[in-house]
C-alpha cells in the first residue's frame, strides 16, 4: 500500500506533536522520514515509531535532507524554532505541499492569544517559501497525547491554504488519522486555528481535561464542493 501512498517527512518529528503523527500515519501505511536538527535523534525516533512490519517504513534524517526527500512536509517545531527552521527547509520544497501546524505560542503566557505581525504562523511560513510552495495550516488544535493512542479522536481539525487542491490532499491525511478535516478558507484564517490553541489550553487549566478538541456542529454533507 505504501507504494501509492506519498512519502511525509515531518520536522520536530522527535517532538510530541510530530511523533503521534508520525506514529498514527505510520500504522495507516505511509512511509515516514522524520526529521530532527541531528540525525542521530532522528534515527533513534524513528527506530522507536516504527510500530509494525505492515505500517509504512520510518526513517530519520536531519531536517534538511527529510525536506528534500519527503513528497509533503509537516512542521511540527515550537514557535522559538519556526524561523530559522524555514531557512533550512527552504531549499527542498520548492513546489510541495508544505503542513504547518506551527502555534505562536510565547511563554510563560501560553493560554493568552499573541499572534505573529504578519497575522499567523502560517503566513510568515509561505512568505519566507516563496509562492511556489503550497503552505497549508492544520493540526493546530489537536492534542499530541491523543495521536499516541488507537482510540478514536473525537475532534475536527481545520484545514487554511489558497489552493483547493493543496486543502484537499490534506485533508485526506486528516482522514488517514481517523479525524474529519473541514476547508477553512484561505492562509490568513489560520489566524483562528491558531488563537484557538491558546484558548483551549486556558479551557485544560479551568476544567483539568488536559486534551480539549474542537468539533464543528450542523449539516456539514453539502457545501464542500464550493470551498474556495
Amino acid at each position: 500500500m505504501a507504494d501509492n501512498l506519498p512519502t511525509i517527512a515531518i520536522i520536530g518529528g522527535t517532538g510530541a506533536l510530530g511523533s503521534g503523527l508520525a506514529h498514527r500515519w505510520s500504522l495507516a501505511g505511509y512511509p515516514i522520514i522524520i526529521g530532527s536538527r541531528a540525525k542521530e535523534k532522528a534515527d533513534s525516533a524513528a527506530a522507536e515509531y516504527a510500530v509494525s512490519e505492515t505500517a509504512g517504513a520510518v526513517t530519520g534524517q536531519d531536517n534538511k535532507a527529510a525536506a528534500c526527500l519527503g513528497d509533503i512536509v509537516v512542521m511540527t517545531v515550537p514557535f522559538s524554532s519556526h524561523a530559522a527552521t524555514l531557512v533550512e527547509l527552504k531549499s527542498g520544497v520548492s513546489g510541495k505541499i508544505v503542513i504547518d501546524a506551527t502555534v505562536p505560542l510565547v511563554p510563560p503566557k501560553v493560554g493568552t492569544v499573541q499572534l505573529p505581525a504578519a497575522g499567523a504562523a502560517a503566513c510568515m511560513t509561505q512568505e519566507a517559501l516563496g509562492e511556489d510552495v503550497n503552505v497549508v495550516s492544520a493540526f493546530q488544535n489537536v492534542a499530541a497525547d491523543k495521536l499516541h493512542k488507537r482510540d478514536d479522536i473525537d475532534a475536527d481539525v481545520l484545514v487554511c491554504g489558497n489552493k483547493k487542491a493543496a486543502r484537499e490532499t490534506v485533508i485526506t491525511l486528516v482522514e488517514a488519522l481517523g479525524m474529519r478535516g473541514l476547508h477553512a478558507g484561505p492562509l490568513a484564517n489560520s489566524a483562528a486555528a491558531e488563537a484557538l490553541t491558546s484558548v483551549l489550553i486556558t479551557i485544560n487549566r479551568n476544567y483539568k481535561i488536559g486534551n480539549a478538541g474542537i468539533r464543528i456542529t450542523g449539516d456539514l454533507d453539502t457545501g464542500a464542493g464550493d470551498a474556495n
